[in-house]
């Protein structure tokens, strides 16, 4: 028999559909790979909750989104009912978190995530606000319990915080340098084959990757928490936003400077980095012009990617090219099949459900 999990999923919009679509799509691989089964029992997104105890048709409840119809719109849903109210209800093992990112205050996802670990239940995040905010908070909270989870939170299926908090074993990291935001990469691509700032953003905005506000993205604050929660995570330093400094993103950058600097072999990046001072790392986020044979400067269009210099592993190198919210929305199955059936989620072995 399989082992059932049942779910609280926070969040509806790209990639929680996009979750929803994953659970359709691989309740045949999870069941024969791992003997997992999934159970949706509460679902929360701004206009109201779900919670049935039975489960809830993931592929219905994507049609009904589709169509512009909130959650309390749905059969027997409760339009009254906040994200935290679900969480604290719902008949669930594990919470998804995909809520809009906040900042400024990490909410409603973090008072989602702090009800889910006080209830016992294991905790798979999206949102990096809740990191962002309460990362020490919210990781002593998980100790002891099914576990917390937030890998998405870092340039999507790439499994940047994996790698460094499990691979990199008694290492010392002198430097660690990344693009993190797609959104900004794109348009530095954009303007460097002859592209305005405004002609590239509308590109990115119409391909649905860029947001209708963009802010965070090309003010460099989206790379900025992410590499907060890389702090925390893989260098072990606690931070917070205001350690990062300087912040500086790519709307201050002239289309033709781009594209003469270009000519000359130097590619424009908007790079995070941290570099080991002596006795803390200095975390900066800024534009920087790089050599062409760069690791960073090769990171094109939509990719994502990070460059670590160790001491006893050398300099390790990655980088992801990822379109569409379905990669983080994978990146969540990953943490939650970890967590689930723990060491039955590697390594890889062809069944016939995959070739389906």
């Amino acid at each position: 028999m399989p082992h059932v999990v049942r779910l609280a999923l926070v969040g509806l919009g790209n990639v929680g559909r996009a979750f929803l679509e994953l659970m359709d799509g691989k309740a045949d691989l999870l069941r024969a790979r791992y003997g997992l089964e999934l159970l949706l029992t509460g679902v929360a997104d701004s206009r109201g909750a779900l919670i049935v105890e039975q489960g809830i048709d993931p592929s219905a409840l994507r049609a009904h989104k589709s169509a512009g119809k909130g959650v309390g719109e749905y059969h027997a849903g409760l339009p009254g009912l906040s994200a935290p109210e679900m969480v604290a209800r719902a008949p669930a093992d594990f919470l998804l978190e995909a809520a809009a990112v906040n900042l400024r205050t990490g909410q409603p996802g973090l008072d989602c995530t702090r009800i889910a670990l006080q209830r016992g239940m294991g905790a798979v995040l999206a949102d990096k606000g809740p990191m962002v905010n309460a990362f020490g908070e919210l990781t002593a909270a998980a100790a002891g319990g099914p576990g917390l989870a937030y890998s998405a939170t870092v340039c999507g299926a790439l499994p940047v915080l994996n790698i460094g908090r499990r691979d990199l074993v008694a290492c010392r990291i002198a430097r660690l340098r990344g693009v993190f935001n797609s959104t900004s990469n794109y348009i530095l691509g954009s303007m460097a084959r002859g592209e305005s700032y405004a002609q590239a953003l509308r590109q990115a905005q119409l391909d649905g990757v860029a947001e209708a506000d963009p802010s965070l993205d090309v003010q460099g604050w989206d790379t900025a928490n992410k590499l907060v929660i890389v702090a925390n995570s893989i260098l072990g330093q606690p931070a917070t936003l205001d350690d990062v400094a300087p912040v500086t993103g790519i709307i201050g950058i002239a289309a033709a400077e781009v594209q003469e600097r270009a000519a000359a072999g130097e590619v424009a990046k908007l790079v995070a980095s941290a570099d080991w001072a002596g006795d803390r790392y200095r975390l900066r986020v800024e534009p920087t012009w790089l050599p062409a044979n760069d690791f960073l400067a090769g990171i094109s269009g939509w990719e994502m990617g990070i460059l670590i210099e160790t001491d006893i592993m050398g300099v390790q190198q990655f980088k992801v090219d990822e379109h569409g919210p379905i990669p983080t929305a994978a990146a969540m199955l990953r943490d939650l099949v970890n967590l689930a059936v723990g060491p039955k989620a590697g390594p890889y072995r062809p069944l016939a459900a995959d070739r389906g």
